[in-house]
């Protein structure tokens, strides 16, 4: 069955399967961190977001693979460059004068190093009480729609990330695929497990709902 939430719909995490609902105090979070196999920092960042997923309820993170540290050792092997295009334009989104390692993201909109346990917690405790956004994301048969009303262009972004099985790495849901979707209407999409849909704006780099399937 797929729940369907004002905002956010039927959110899982990986490693736990708890169905994530939005209520009047808090909403989910979606956390973006931008990391390499050769950064140093990085290792400390994936603790940090492994101990922030095991801790609560309400966030689902996601880790991409930058290529722009290869040269200081063995290329990472899950680097995509999907993953250097995203974090340069929050990076002009956020007027940051370049992106870096290892960098959190939160719903597009705000950022810290991902090391930093306590920002980490502040922007994600923040975001998760931010009013409710006007648009609206419903799903049905492999269709997913926008309803509602709000300034601004936005895309719907399908990103697939690895099964635990898939990888040996201390990353959190490694993304191994995006695309946007040709539609806001009626859109078929392929999310079946291990994936989410993004309602993104291209423009300001903000999240304004994500959906998963409940599985």
């Amino acid at each position: 069955m797929i729940r369907f939430l004002a905002l956010f719909v039927s959110l899982l995490t990986l490693s736990a399967p708890a169905v994530f609902a939005e209520t009047e105090e808090s909403k989910p979070v979606l956390v973006e961190l931008f990391a390499n196999q050769n950064c140093a920092a990085c290792p400390q960042a994936h603790k940090t977001m492994r101990e922030v997923e095991a801790s609560r309820d309400d966030v689902l993170i996601l880790t991409w693979i930058v290529d722009y540290w290869d040269y200081l050792g063995e290329p990472d092997p899950m680097a995509m460059p999907e993953s250097k295009e995203r974090q340069a334009s929050y990076a002009e989104q956020m007027g940051l004068r370049a992106p870096y390692t290892p960098q959190s993201i939160y719903n597009g909109v705000k950022e810290c190093p991902g090391p930093r346990k306590r920002q980490v917690v502040k922007n994600i405790e923040k975001l998760s009480k931010a009013p409710t956004h006007p648009l609206l994301l419903s799903e049905a048969a492999g269709r997913i729609s926008v309803s509602g009303e709000a300034e601004g262009a936005y895309h719907l972004v399908e990103v697939h990330y690895a099964s635990p099985e898939a990888h040996d790495t201390d990353m959190v849901n490694p993304v191994m695929s995006m695309r946007v979707l040709d539609s806001m209407a009626d859109a078929p999409h392929a999310c079946i497990r291990y994936c989410v849909i993004l309602l993104q704006s291209p423009e300001t780099g903000e999240i304004a709902a994500f959906w998963q399937p409940e599985t």
